[in-house]
């Protein structure tokens, strides 16, 4: 049986005047049966004409579709309507027992909560209503036993009490009951009722409508969700606000992600303007020394004419030499190597030498004068500057020679016969020969 709609209810049903002792509305909320004769019963025969039409007269059906018994009761609205105090679900309860249930209902609900099958059957307010079964004696292990509650005193001695059905609001009852102080009012004067959710109220509740002082809440937990009968307008609230929920926390995390990568491109971007200004500096470095290396040949003093070893050292005697002795330093080398001048100056000669073969004459700056004999090519004339280190010409075995070498010699003059020590010559010039 689903729970459907509301109904048109007698508003004086509701109502009702107490003085302080336990009313049938407060335990009513505990006890299953409803009195025999009210104003909302309806005959066994009636009965069983509706659950012919549910259920084909089964009261013990489960079809396994959310609805249980002879007269398809929702679990929600069994539960609500008394009906554990029998059986854990309609279908476990006997016949009576399910038609004490629904007389409840009815009265709750009106006949609409069958909307098919009750007015088929004839269902209506106002029927005898049948002999209500003796209820089981409770098992302390399924169904705990009744409290009985008091209704509050105002300052009269009175209350007006106030019994929830399906489809109530807090705001709609205190607007039809005329509330002081609205829903708001009624709320805090029956927390303890109600719990801590006032859009969460469930059908038999029963509230005070002209209260004293508020009394704050129990700690208790709020109904299950399952046990409302009505709408549930929070379910739709709660999707929505997790919804937006999860948006900010994605949003948030997007914000996050893209911060860390700004960030992240920041650093690289620097990492990056940090190497180009490193590699830039060792360009230049590299540049400034490569520039010293080429400029060292014209700011060296002096160098060495090749670079190897001496061999007939200056004034070594021997018949073969004109003077009786060595005229300079012979250098042996292979014909083909590079001959450098030993210092800065002007070429003087450069060409054919008689015995000394080709030949290269340098007058330097200081007024000295350096040859270089036996020569097999020449890369410089005469006329031309040259720096000390500069290339200028090949070694060979021209003119009167034993074999190639370098015939390297120093004079005062630009003549034969006016030799000094080129050893000690270079030497003077910072050469370690």
């Amino acid at each position: 049986m689903a729970v459907r709609g509301r109904h048109r209810r007698r508003q004086q049903s509701r109502i009702n005047r107490a003085s302080l002792t336990v009313t049938a509305g407060g335990a009513g909320l505990a006890l299953p049966l409803v009195a025999a004769g009210t104003a909302d019963a309806a005959s066994a025969d009636t009965w069983a004409k509706v659950a012919a039409c549910e259920s084909s007269g089964d009261w013990s059906i489960n079809t396994g579709n959310g609805y249980y018994g002879g007269l398809q009761f929702k679990q929600s609205t069994w539960e609500a309507y008394g009906g554990g105090a029998y059986a854990s679900r309609a279908d476990l309860a006997s016949k009576d027992q399910q038609i004490a249930v629904a007389e409840k209902v009815l009265d709750g609900q009106g006949p609409g909560a069958w909307p098919a099958c009750g007015q088929k059957a004839g269902l209506t307010r106002g029927g005898p209503a049948p002999a209500a079964p003796e209820a089981p004696a409770p098992r302390p292990a399924k169904a705990p036993a009744a409290t009985p509650t008091t209704t509050p005193q105002s300052k009269a001695g009175t209350a007006e009490m106030y019994t929830v059905v399906r489809g109530d609001t807090l705001s709609q009852i205190a607007e039809e009951q005329r509330v002081k102080g609205g829903w708001q009012r009624l709320y805090q004067a029956n927390r303890e009722q109600v719990g801590t959710d006032p859009d969460l109220i469930v059908p038999g509740q029963r509230l005070q409508l002209k209260p004293g002082a508020a009394t704050p809440p129990k700690d208790r937990p709020a109904p299950r969700a399952k046990d409302r009968t009505g709408p549930e307008p929070t379910g739709k609230q709660a999707a929505e606000k997790a919804a937006a929920k999860a948006a900010e926390e994605k949003k948030a995390a997007d914000a996050k992600k893209a911060a860390e990568a700004k960030k992240a491109a920041e650093a690289k971007k620097a990492e990056e303007a940090k190497k180009a200004e490193e590699a830039k500096k060792a360009a230049a470095k590299k540049k400034a020394e490569e520039a010293r290396k080429v400029s060292a040949p014209s700011t060296a003093r002096f160098s060495s004419p090749v670079d190897a070893g001496t061999g007939t050292p200056y004034r070594a005697s021997g018949a073969s030499w004109s003077k009786g002795y060595h005229t300079g330093v012979d250098f042996p080398v292979p014909t083909g190597t590079s001959v450098k001048a030993a210092a800065s100056g002007t070429v003087v000669s450069a060409g054919w030498g008689g015995s000394y073969g080709y030949q290269v004459v340098i007058k330097h700056t200081d007024g000295k004068y350096s040859q270089y004999a036996h020569l097999s090519a020449l890369t410089v004339r005469s006329g031309q500057s040259v720096q000390a280190g500069q290339r200028i010409a090949r070694s060979g075995s021209t003119g009167n020679s034993t074999g190639p070498h370098l015939h390297f010699e120093v004079r005062t003059g630009p003549g034969f016969g006016s030799d000094i020590d080129p050893l000690a010559y270079l030497r003077g010039g910072g050469v370690k020969v």
